[in-house]
């Protein structure tokens, strides 16, 4: 038998292998050996050799065969030895199996920059190429730039050039670098600088990173907002080319669609400068600062990129009815400090307090036994509240309006009216002034030192400035400081 298998010819091996291979298990175990064949036999005088190498393969397989079903259950693969891998193995494993295709836009680091252009690493089996052609929009600076290991986008002209490398354009993917620009910009919500480019109807054309965007006229502020004009008309001079900064409020790559605003910018902004203003800032300070808001409760005053509040109260000495009395959009003025709330971030300014409080002057101003114009303010049942000059009111008591005795302050003044008076007593620190209307009418007055007055003389005549008036005066005073 073995005789006969030496001068087997290898179609007579073959028939043989035929005639033994009654299993798919055997072909399982004769594929290999076929492979290993085909690698090593280098001459013709090798055949016999891989003849017997089959036959050899082919007995275990009877074995096999007759052996229980359970043995047959797992044949492991050989293993694969890398030594015998080539070049082109290691590409095909190794290197993305998707191919570039003409349109891709592809990330890649410069490995070359020569006058010619760059000769790009772009992850692939070959290198990339752009030409110096396709980099025109690029300023001298940023070629310039362009060293080794720099990252760049390029757009993918053809796929494989005539020398096998692929042939990119980066001024083809500067529209798709801008839109990844843009994309950051709104993830982290930093502002973006652009250049407005038109308008329409409902806001402005801006152009920024190569892709056209829109500001809708709700979100242009300032020089912007001033410069558009509305019902489709052309904008005024100025308005077309000027730059502009924004944030980025909404993308989408697919639609072509890009929403920019101003107005976020601005606030982003504003509250940066808060954030340094308040720590800059420290009570009694004065600042210089412009209104840009009035409200009913009081005016905005813009520091210098952070608002501050003056509230009606702090507006004047003298009562004031509405801000708009006081200030107006727009007014440059100094403000004091009134309070920094550097946790919250609030600033409260006074307009008032540049000025002495007009308590802290009285007594240069006016003397006891004075004449003065006063407006009646309030009226009690202990007497009427009149004011001489602002933020400084007095009281008349009931028992010196009228040398008559009476019931209710009503029955001889009403409120706004404007009376002359003489001043009895002035009290600076306890913001209190004693008037009255009946001795300023008495061309015999004289003025009675405070030693001399008889001790409640007042509420002996009329029965009625008794403990409980004393009280409700006490709080009418407490609630006019």
């Amino acid at each position: 038998m073995t005789d006969t298998n030496e001068h087997q010819t290898p179609e007579t091996a073959d028939s043989s292998d035929e005639g033994i291979d009654a299993t798919p298990e055997s072909t399982e175990a004769v594929t290999p050996v076929v492979e290993t064949e085909e690698i090593v036999a280098t001459t013709e005088a090798e055949e016999p050799k891989a003849a017997e190498a089959v036959a050899e393969a082919a007995e275990p397989e009877v074995a096999v065969e007759s052996a229980e079903p359970e043995a047959v259950v797992a044949v492991a693969d050989p293993p694969v030895d890398e030594s015998t891998l080539t070049m082109a193995d290691l590409l095909d494993e190794y290197m993305p199996s998707r191919s570039l295709r003409r349109g891709d836009i592809t990330d890649g680091r410069v490995m070359r920059h020569d006058h010619d252009g760059l000769l790009v690493n772009i992850g692939h089996k070959s290198e990339g190429v752009v030409l110096s052609k396709e980099m025109r929009t690029l300023s001298e600076e940023d070629v310039a730039g362009l060293t080794v290991g720099e990252e760049v986008i390029a757009y993918v002209l053809n796929p494989e050039g005539h020398d096998g490398s692929a042939i990119l354009s980066i001024d083809r993917a500067r529209g798709e670098q801008g839109w990844r620009v843009l994309e950051k910009a709104m993830e982290v919500e930093e502002t973006v600088i652009g250049k407005i480019v038109g308008s329409n109807r409902g806001g402005a054309v801006v152009e920024s990173e190569g892709v056209q965007g829109f500001i809708p006229l709700s979100q242009l502020v300032g020089k912007a907002r001033e410069l558009y004009v509305p019902g489709g008309e052309d904008p005024k001079e100025g308005f077309v080319g000027m730059d502009i900064e924004f944030k980025v409020i909404e993308l989408n790559r697919r639609r072509n669609r890009a929403i920019f605003s101003e107005r976020s910018a601005l606030q982003a902004w504003k509250l940066t400068q808060k954030k340094r203003l308040v720590q800059e800032l420290n009570e009694g300070d004065v600042v210089k600062g412009r209104v840009t808001g009035i409200s009913s409760f009081g005016a905005f005053v813009d520091l210098g990129g952070a608002d501050g509040l003056i509230h009606i109260s702090e507006l004047s000495w003298e009562p004031v009815k509405s801000p708009e009395d006081v200030v107006s959009i727009g007014d440059e003025l100094d403000v004091h400090v009134l309070r920094v709330d550097r946790d919250n971030l609030k600033i409260a300014l006074s307009l008032r307090r540049l000025g002495p409080e007009p308590w802290e002057t009285i007594e240069t101003k006016y003397a006891v036994g004075q004449t003065v114009n006063g407006t009646v303010t309030k009226l009690a049942n202990f007497g009427a509240f009149a004011r001489i000059e602002g933020g400084i009111e007095g009281l008349i008591h009931i028992s010196e309006l009228s040398p008559q005795m009476i019931k209710h302050p009503r029955e001889v003044v009403t409120e706004g009216d404007e009376l002359e008076l003489r001043i009895l007593r002035i009290e600076p620190e306890r913001r209190r002034l004693g008037l009255s209307l009946k001795q300023a009418r008495d061309d015999a007055y004289e003025p009675v030192e405070e030693d001399e007055r008889p001790e409640a003389a007042a509420p002996r005549s009329t029965g009625i400035f008794d403990a409980q008036s004393l009280s409700e005066i006490s709080e009418v005073f407490s609630d006019n400081e």
